[in-house]
């Protein structure tokens, strides 16, 4: 019976090592100290726009909002208070590492790009002395394909003879 107790006060005391505590009058997480251990499986996360230096580097002041759309991505906040900015944000937790964060800003008059401010600037430098990128896109050829809804009347039989 002693042992019970004791596995339930360990078993609790273990439960309550990541829970969040109040440093500061400020909310604060603490990690568990079982995820510190180099053996304990953790996986990487990654959340918002991944954006590279390449993306960013082709951007240039006179562009449209959908043609930095189409570079970067739908941007991960349109505030509607300041709707000359878009943020784009990404974060990247590598296991037993702390998270790092990629903050970028792209500012517009109108319609129109002015500037970016981030992690990283437009530098057109980088860009050149690389061969350009030639994409071919094949799009299949959908003649003659019928819709789900179709194929399913077709698949009971009952179809409407014309």
């Amino acid at each position: 019976m002693q042992k019970l107790h004791i596995l339930l006060a360990l078993g609790a005391s273990l439960s309550l090592v990541g829970c969040a505590t109040k440093q500061d009058g400020a909310p604060q997480y603490q990690e568990s100290t079982l995820n510190k251990l180099p053996f304990v499986y953790q996986m990487t996360i990654q959340q918002g726009n991944i954006i590279t230096e390449e993306m960013v580097d082709r951007l240039e002041p006179g562009m449209t909002r959908s043609q930095v759309r189409y570079l970067l991505g739908t941007p991960m906040l349109t505030d509607l208070f300041h709707q000359d900015r878009w943020y784009y944000t990404y974060t990247i937790r590598l296991p037993h590492r702390e998270m790092e964060k990629k903050p970028l800003v792209v500012y517009f008059d109108g319609d129109v790009m002015t500037r970016v401010e981030g992690f990283t600037t437009p530098n057109p430098a980088r860009l050149e002395g690389r061969e350009p990128e030639e994409i071919i896109v094949s799009v299949p050829d959908w003649d003659g394909d019928s819709g789900l809804v179709k194929r399913t009347i077709k698949a009971l039989g009952i179809e409407d003879h014309e």
